[in-house]
């Protein structure tokens, strides 16, 4: 009796997390634009357009000096990233930085990291999609702990954000991601630990762990998807 009564209270928490986490990405959308500018703006590249369009104006506003996208595909060529954005092709020559190297959301915190401390950028703002806006942040703070960062979520075309519950492919969306932002939770308690007993090698070892076991998340859900 005892084991089912914890594995009901760790459901509850869980379910309660899930229902929190929504209302965070809820939240934050729609975006507004940042009252003060910062020193550059960010995009984290994904399955919508929308990110770069949205970079791309803030970058017009002249909400940043200059503009990264992170993980573009390598055969992707600049100009023609030029007419995904819609912008200004003065502007895109002269301030926009394209990174090639980042695979995944890790990836791109080490990039924009890397690029930002290269410029001198301390203040960035964040332009991703809503529901991966706090895992992306995440990531970033763990990269750039003495950077400010401004959140600029922009709404996914694939996610009700208000009635995600009603949807099987936006529940799955927000639950995989749910998962996701737990898996990077626990890695950086795992790292905090470990660094209070001095293991130096400990970041490597959880961050290579804490990206199998996304990708595991990944491949159990699509499969599962594929079998209904």
């Amino acid at each position: 009796m005892r084991p089912l009564i914890a594995i009901g209270v760790v459901l509850l928490v869980w379910l309660a997390g899930l229902f929190a986490f929504a209302g965070r990405v809820i939240d934050s959308t729609p975006a507004i634009d940042p009252e003060q500018p910062a020193d550059a703006i960010v995009v984290l590249t994904g399955a919508s357009d929308m990110r770069l369009k949205e970079g791309m104006r803030l970058l017009e506003r002249r909400k940043g000096q200059r503009l990264f996208i992170s993980g573009v595909n390598r055969e992707v060529k600049r100009a023609e990233l030029l007419n995904v954005t819609e912008g200004s092709r003065r502007l895109y020559e002269c301030c926009v930085d394209l990174g090639y190297e980042a695979e995944n959301t890790v990836g791109n915190a080490r990039e924009i990291a890397d690029w930002a401390r290269g410029h001198d950028f301390y203040k960035l703002i964040v332009v991703t999609s809503d529901y991966h806006m706090p895992r992306s942040l995440l990531e970033l703070k763990a990269d750039m702990p003495d950077a400010e960062f401004v959140a600029f979520p922009v709404q996914s075309p694939d996610l009700d954000t208000r009635k995600w519950w009603k949807s099987p492919k936006g529940t799955r969306l927000l639950v995989l991601e749910y998962t996701k932002y737990l898996a990077i939770l626990g890695r950086d308690f795992i790292l905090s630990i470990s660094r209070a007993f001095g293991d130096k090698g400990a970041h490597n070892k959880v961050e290579a762990g804490s990206e199998d076991g996304a990708a595991a998340s990944l491949a159990a859900s699509s499969q599962a998807a594929q079998a209904k």
